[in-house]
């Protein structure tokens, strides 16, 4: 059954399954990619550290070396000479174990990126099961690391077995060199020695990354059926999706209410539609729907005018028309400049003749071809 899921994985992962298996701590990784770089790390510092190192430690060895007879006897005093002279060597292996950290931290994040996950260190039960134990130990990601392993060895061996043939003469010198000179040019002799052999690691990387990035997504592989309810689940339920929509659909009205008494006029059908427009000549391009409804809402808009002293103006063409080319937020489409200008500028009229006291206007008949709009 395994097998067969396994080949239904047809489908690529999700960005939530990436996600899921991020902080699950299922991520790329890549161990030669790792011990390489803390094998060139760790030559480059002994190349570099050899002379300042090495004469440290001889002069180290030295001190201790040096015994004098009453204190030979001593327990105390050969302890702590001893803990004196281990925190010397070992003060002077703080840079190389930096070194050495760094590298380890970014060759492990290099192609997974950084991930903290407590279940992945967590006590897990399933581990413990010898049925599963076994099926790990001979499948197919064992037998790949059981390959590797192998190829490892024998490249390392071959490398180091050739690098040291070549290099007899060299290190048989060091017994006829000055201590203070033998050390760091034995320190020197194993960084060398160590890049030399990390040549072969680079080839095993450079082999295992692609792998490991491969296999890694090929694990995250979802069925059909996964990406169905990974969609269901994400979306929502219906009801909860209709739910979500009627309280948007609130927000928006009740944000829509209180702009409505801030515009200039209310076109009306009078009864069923209603849109109310809002113009200004130095921030507007052009006159802008402000809020719009039809029916019961319609009948609110006129209200909430009516109460905010918003005028109302009845042209059934012209409100049917803007309530199907716009939205809320919407400038009116061209085709209607025209129409919603003759409004506006008697709107703006009967304003002005109110506050002087007289005569009403005669209110225009704007003219809409509503077959465009249908």
């Amino acid at each position: 059954m395994a097998d067969e899921e396994q080949q239904d994985r047809t489908e690529q992962a999700t960005p939530k399954r990436k996600e899921d298996a991020r902080k699950k701590g299922d991520i790329a990784r890549s161990r030669e990619l790792t011990m390489t770089a803390v094998m060139i790390c760790g030559a480059g510092s002994l190349l570099l550290l050899a002379n300042p190192f090495g004469s440290r430690l001889a002069v180290t060895f030295a001190a201790a070396l040096k015994i004098e007879r009453d204190h030979a006897y001593d327990v105390n005093h050969l302890t702590q000479a001893f803990a004196a002279t281990a925190g010397e060597a070992l003060s002077g292996l703080v840079p190389l174990a930096i070194v050495l950290l760094i590298a380890v931290f970014v060759a492990a994040t290099a192609i997974g990126g950084w991930s903290f996950s407590a279940s992945a260190v967590g006590f897990k039960a399933e581990r413990m099961n010898p049925v599963k134990g076994i099926k790990r130990v001979f499948s197919a990601n064992s037998l790949n690391e059981l390959v590797k392993a192998m190829a490892k060895f024998a490249i390392v061996a071959a490398i180091a077995v050739l690098w040291l043939y070549s290099s007899v003469e060299e290190l048989l010198a060091l017994g006829a060199q000055p201590v203070l000179t033998a050390i760091p040019q034995a320190l020197k002799i194993c960084g060398v020695s160590l890049l030399v052999v990390s040549t072969g690691l680079i080839a095993i990387a450079a082999f295992d990354v692609p792998f490991q990035i491969w296999n890694h997504h090929k694990k995250l592989r979802m069925t059909r059926q996964q990406v169905r309810d990974e969609f269901k689940e994400t979306e929502g339920r219906p009801e909860v999706k209709s739910r979500i929509r009627m309280l948007q659909q609130q927000i928006a009205t009740r944000r829509m209410m209180s702009d409505l008494p801030t515009a200039d006029v209310v076109i009306t059908n009078p009864t069923h539609f209603a849109v109310a427009l809002k113009y200004d000549e130095l921030k507007m391009g052009a006159p802008t729907v402000v809020a719009k409804g039809k029916d019961l809402m319609a009948r609110r808009i006129r209200e909430v005018a009516t109460e905010h002293k918003v005028p109302l103006f009845s042209a059934p063409p012209l409100a049917r028309a803007l309530y199907r080319s716009t939205q809320i937020g919407d400038e009116i489409p061209a085709r209607l400049y025209t129409a919603v200008a003759q409004v506006l500028a008697y709107i703006f009229q009967l304003n002005e003749t109110v506050r002087a006291g007289q005569q009403r206007p005669e209110p225009p008949v704007p003219e809409v071809d509503e077959d465009e709009f249908r």
